[in-house]
């Protein structure tokens, strides 16, 4: 059974028809074409579909999207703005917290969703807030040194 759904998205506005048992992940890759947002363990386990919706961290293999319609969802796409990227972006990039970067634009949204609630944690509180994403390539210190960073530079 396919419905229309009004997606608001990146600061868009989105109508699609689309099967209503649809996650927002597949809606995001598939309907949409915005496949910053990863598809990994489809369990909720990885986080590399982590997406912000009204603000807060989701993943959005769990997520149904017509469940969604009416709330501000936010991929790795709409995070810069203008053409800049955003701190935590440019952050990742700086202390080479990219390896493959597959889970990269999950653990940024979810540094993001979590920064926005507590702008000054201290290193444990960041390291618990994105355990639930998981990195192959790394040891999270390069992650954590690049989202503390972000946290010291708006502390200044």
């Amino acid at each position: 059974m396919k419905r229309i759904l009004k997606l608001h998205i990146n600061g868009e506005e989105f109508e699609i028809l689309t099967e209503v048992h649809k996650t927002l992940l597949d809606v995001l890759r598939e309907d949409l074409g915005l496949t910053g947002t990863k598809r990994g363990c489809d369990l909720g386990t990885c986080g590399a579909c982590t997406v912000l919706i009204d603000g807060k961290p989701f993943l959005s293999c769990l997520v149904l999207a017509v469940g969604i319609q009416g709330r501000k969802i936010t991929t790795i796409e709409g995070l810069s703005q203008d053409g800049e990227l955003h701190p935590l972006q440019k952050a990742f990039v700086e202390k080479g917290a990219i390896q493959c970067g597959f889970c990269t634009p999950g653990m940024i949204l979810t540094a993001k969703g979590f920064l926005d609630e507590h702008p000054h944690p201290s290193e444990g509180e960041m390291k618990n807030a994105i355990s639930g994403n998981l990195c192959r390539c790394t040891g999270y210190v390069k992650i954590v040194d690049a989202i503390m960073s972000v946290v010291e530079k708006s502390g200044q």
